[in-house]
C-alpha cells in the first residue's frame, strides 16, 4: 500500500487482503489504526498473541461478498459448538477467546439473565463500549466479551495504554455499577490479594495496605478486614451471597466461622433466618472474646502494686474520679472564691498525678472523669496526660440552677474515656442515657446512680475511685460491695473535708 492512500482506501484494501488471504499483518502505525477501526466495525478480529495480525470476520466476508459476483463470494467460516453455563451455542470459528487479567475479576460477572439481556442489546444496537486489553488479557469488559460471543460476533477491543490499570478499572466500574458497601468491601479485599500477588516480597498485609484499599472504595477499613476473612474462610456460596447483595459482609464474616458445609446449609434458608443465625454467631463470639479479654485484664490488675497510703500502680481496669479542682474567683467585683472543704490541686498537678508509670490503671482501661462545663478543656488535657482518649459523656442535670460566671450552671458532665484494647460494653447490654436528672445535695457529692451504672456495666472488674473516702459513703451504696477501692485525702478527716 502506498503512503498516498486515504484512510478509507487503506481500510478497504486491508479488508480485501484479509478476506483474500485469511489474515492481514499490519506493518506500520497507519495500518494498525485502520485495522483497529475495522475491528470496531466488527470486520476484523485481532490475534490474541500478536497484535499485528488481524483476521476477517463473517461480517467481513459478507461485506466483500456483496461487492463480488456470486461465484466469487467466499463461504462464511464454519461454526463451532460451545457450552456456557449449561447452554450450548454455535459460534463462528474465531481465534481462541481472550484470557482474563486478574484485574477483570475484581467485579462479579453478570447473572445469566443479565448476560442474555446484554447480548440482545448488543445484537440490536451494537457494542457501544470496548473490551479493554492489557498485555493480551481483558482487564475490563468480561461481560461484554461473553455477550458478544453468545450472539456470535467478535468483541470490539482496545488496548489500555495508561500507567494505572487498577485505578482505570475501578473508575470504570464504580461509575457504572451501583454497589453496596458490602459489595465494595469484597472488591477491596480482592485488591489487597491482587497487590499481594504482584509483590510477594512486600512486608505487611499487602503491597496496597488494607487502609488504602478501603480509601479507594470509600468504605471502612473494618469492612475490608471482614471481606478478607470471608474470602479466606468462606464457602463459594457465601462469597456469592455477598457479591450479589443477598447478605452483608458483616453477616458473612460471622458465618465464615462455621464449617463450609454448615455455611452452605445456613444459606439455603430464608434471608431472615440467615441474618438471625449470623447475629447469634456474632453475639456468641463477642461475649466469648469479651470474657477472655476481661479475665486477662483482671489477671494483669491482680499483679499491680498496692501499697497503703500510696497511689496504686497498674492495678485497676475501671476508674472513677471527681478531682479537687483549684477554684477560680467567682466574682470580678470581690475577686474571692467560695472556699473549698478540701485541699485543691492545679491542672498541672492533676496531669502529673496518674501520668505514665504513676498510673493506677491497667494498660487496657476505662475511666469515668467528672468535670464542670467551664473545666471541660482542662479535663480533656488531664485525661490525655493520663493516656486516655475521649469516647463520650453523660450529663448530670442538677435541676436547681446554681451560680456561674458566664451562665447559671445546673449541669456537670461525666466524661467517658478509654485506652488500649478495653473490651467495652456488650452490643446488646442496655446503655445508660446521656442525660440524668437528680437534685444536687451537699458540695461535690455525686448521685450514686452513676456508680451503680458503672458497676452494672463492668460487674467482674476491679474499680478504683480517686479522691473518695469509703467512710463517707452511705449504707447500701453499691461501692461497698467489695469490688471498689478508694484513694485520696482520707486520713481520718470528717465527712465533707475529704476530696
Amino acid at each position: 500500500m502506498t503512503d498516498k492512500m486515504k484512510p478509507g482506501e487503506r481500510a478497504s484494501r486491508i479488508l480485501q487482503i484479509a478476506v483474500a488471504e485469511g489474515v492481514f499483518v499490519a506493518i506500520d502505525e497507519r495500518d494498525r489504526k485502520s485495522a483497529t477501526q475495522l475491528n470496531g466495525r466488527r470486520l476484523l478480529s485481532r490475534d490474541k498473541k500478536d497484535g499485528s495480525r488481524w483476521y476477517p470476520t463473517d461480517k467481513a466476508h459478507e461485506h466483500i461478498a456483496a461487492q463480488l459476483e456470486p461465484h466469487e463470494a467466499r463461504k462464511p467460516a464454519p461454526l463451532r459448538t460451545v457450552e456456557s453455563y449449561g447452554s450450548r451455542y454455535d459460534l463462528p470459528r474465531y481465534p481462541d477467546r481472550i484470557p482474563h487479567h486478574a484485574l477483570a475479576g475484581l467485579f462479579p460477572m453478570f447473572s445469566e439473565a443479565e448476560l442474555d439481556e446484554l447480548a440482545e442489546d448488543i445484537r440490536a444496537r451494537g457494542q457501544e463500549q470496548p473490551v479493554w486489553i492489557l498485555d493480551g488479557k481483558i482487564i475490563d469488559g468480561r461481560n461484554r466479551d461473553e455477550a458478544c460471543h453468545r450472539i456470535g460476533i467478535d468483541p470490539w477491543t482496545k488496548d489500555y495504554e495508561g500507567d494505572d490499570p487498577l485505578g482505570f478499572v475501578l473508575s470504570l466500574n464504580l461509575r457504572r455499577r451501583h454497589l453496596s458497601e458490602s459489595q465494595r468491601a469484597m472488591v477491596a479485599a480482592k485488591i489487597v490479594d491482587w497487590e499481594r500477588g504482584m509483590n510477594q516480597s512486600t512486608a505487611g498485609s499487602a503491597n496496597l495496605p488494607t487502609r488504602e484499599a478501603a480509601r479507594r472504595l470509600s468504605i471502612s477499613e473494618r469492612a475490608v478486614i471482614a471481606a478478607k476473612r470471608v474470602r479466606e474462610q468462606g464457602a463459594p456460596a457465601l462469597l456469592a451471597a455477598i457479591e450479589t447483595g443477598r447478605i452483608s459482609v458483616n453477616a458473612g464474616e460471622s458465618l465464615s466461622y462455621l464449617e463450609r458445609q454448615a455455611q452452605e446449609e445456613v444459606l439455603r434458608a430464608e434471608k431472615k433466618e440467615v441474618i438471625a443465625k449470623a447475629k447469634a454467631i456474632r453475639t456468641e463470639r463477642q461475649q466469648h472474646s469479651r470474657m477472655i479479654r476481661t479475665a486477662l485484664i483482671n489477671h494483669i490488675a491482680e499483679k499491680g502494686e498496692r501499697v497503703a497510703g500510696e497511689m496504686p500502680r497498674a492495678a485497676y481496669a475501671v476508674g472513677y474520679c471527681d478531682v479537687p479542682w483549684q477554684q477560680e474567683a467567682w466574682s470580678d467585683e470581690t475577686g474571692q472564691d467560695k472556699g473549698l472543704p478540701y485541699p485543691a490541686m492545679t491542672v498541672d498537678e492533676l496531669m502529673a498525678l496518674c501520668a505514665g508509670e504513676r498510673s493506677p490503671f491497667t494498660q487496657d482501661a476505662i475511666l469515668y472523669f467528672w468535670t464542670t462545663t467551664n473545666r471541660l478543656a482542662d479535663a480533656l488535657r488531664i485525661i490525655g496526660a493520663w493516656g486516655f482518649t475521649y469516647v463520650s459523656m453523660i450529663t448530670w442535670d442538677k435541676v436547681n440552677i446554681g451560680m456561674g460566671r458566664w451562665v447559671r450552671d445546673r449541669t456537670e458532665h461525666l466524661i467517658i474515656c478509654k485506652r488500649g484494647n478495653f473490651p467495652g460494653i456488650d452490643l446488646y447490654t442496655a446503655k445508660p442515657e446521656s442525660l440524668y436528672s437528680e437534685v444536687k445535695t451537699e458540695h461535690s457529692r455525686k448521685p450514686v446512680w452513676f456508680a451503680e451504672e458503672i458497676e452494672r456495666l463492668y460487674p467482674d472488674m476491679r474499680k478504683l475511685e480517686l479522691f473518695q473516702r469509703k467512710e463517707s459513703l452511705q449504707p447500701g451504696d453499691i461501692r461497698l460491695n467489695g469490688k471498689w477501692e478508694f484513694w485520696g485525702n482520707q486520713a481520718g478527716t470528717p465527712e465533707g473535708e475529704a476530696a
